[in-house]
């Protein structure tokens, strides 16, 4: 059966969402942890990209996918600490930096792989996939949710592990700490800085990882601008899920849904105006937005540089 709602369809779409759904999810757990503690990483975007670009080049080199991760995630870091530098330690504006950075990243990658491979394409092989026992063989759900590249389980394995840091251990304290009441962390005899600057390169490896996922895995190769507004997404999970990492795992899954449609229905022969379907992502972050932005919770010093002693 072929159509809206077949099988074919709600497979395609399924595999889809995940694929789509795990650079999202990558970079806004990433963003979640720079929020907490008080820097609104506005060049998350630009650090997925850089991790996309280096990701696929070290992939395409050394024939390993783990080598390019490994390499992504350390792009996105180094964007991070650059920025680190001139907001957290500096105390330059953090929109201002983000947005500047993320332009940066898109024009100098852009050019990078124009001087390296001129006008074509290569393509990485399939990534290898690896089926969980007993739940990939369910009709279905199964091959969809359940036979995916492995990182895709640890993406998904990192939303309880930060539930975990948050809740329980020191270092989640301090983090909530350094994005509501820096001064009252200072005074505790904790570093503010150190602490923004771990969250922020924590943010850029996440980035950085999910921009190499996403040309590496989800792609298969690498285009300028690939990641196509992916970061900002990110920041959106991030800001509306309220500090809990299994939101921003429920957002990023409702997202790669929305961008996983139009695939799908044409897996599946469905004649639906490819731009109509291009817009959902668009209307669910409206969606979104409106049904729950009010009740989105900000720690109070997110955005605001910390100056020890400053009054």
């Amino acid at each position: 059966m072929t159509g809206l709602f077949s099988d074919t369809f709600l497979a395609a779409l399924l595999f889809g969402a995940v694929t789509a759904a795990i650079p999202l999810l990558l970079a806004g757990l990433g963003e979640q942890m720079s929020e907490k503690a008080g820097v609104l990483n506005i060049g998350i975007e630009g650090m997925m990209i850089a991790g996309a670009y280096v990701g696929f080049v070290c992939a395409f080199y050394s024939g390993s996918l783990w080598v390019g991760f490994l390499a992504g995630a350390a792009g996105g870091m180094v964007v991070a600490a650059l920025m680190s530098l001139l907001c957290v330690r500096l105390g330059l504006n953090q929109i201002v930096i983000g947005i500047a950075l993320t332009l940066g990243l898109e024009g100098l990658t852009a050019l990078l792989y124009h001087f390296q491979f001129s006008r074509s394409y290569p393509r990485l092989p399939a990534a290898e996939t690896l089926a969980v026992p007993l739940l990939s063989d369910i009709p279905l759900f199964g091959p969809a949710l359940f036979r995916h590249h492995l990182i895709v389980y640890l993406a998904v394995a990192m939303v309880g592990v930060m539930a975990w840091l948050y809740r329980r251990t020191q270092f989640g304290l301090n983090l909530q700490a350094a994005g509501d009441k820096p001064a009252a962390l200072d005074v505790a005899g904790i570093d503010v800085i150190r602490t923004r600057t771990v969250a922020v390169l924590f943010s850029g490896g996440m980035a950085g990882l999910g921009g190499a996922y996403l040309s590496n895995v989800g792609a298969g190769l690498f285009i300028p601008f690939i990641t196509n507004g992916a970061g900002f997404l990110g920041i959106v999970l991030a800001m509306l899920a309220r500090g809990r990492p299994i939101w921003v795992l429920i957002g990023a899954m409702i997202f790669g849904g929305c961008l996983s449609m139009t695939t799908a229905a044409q897996v599946a022969g469905v004649n639906v105006p490819i731009d109509v379907i291009q817009m959902l992502p668009f209307l669910a972050v409206m969606a979104m937005l409106v049904l729950f932005g009010r009740r989105a919770s900000l720690p109070a010093a997110l955005g605001i540089p910390y100056e020890r002693g400053a009054r």
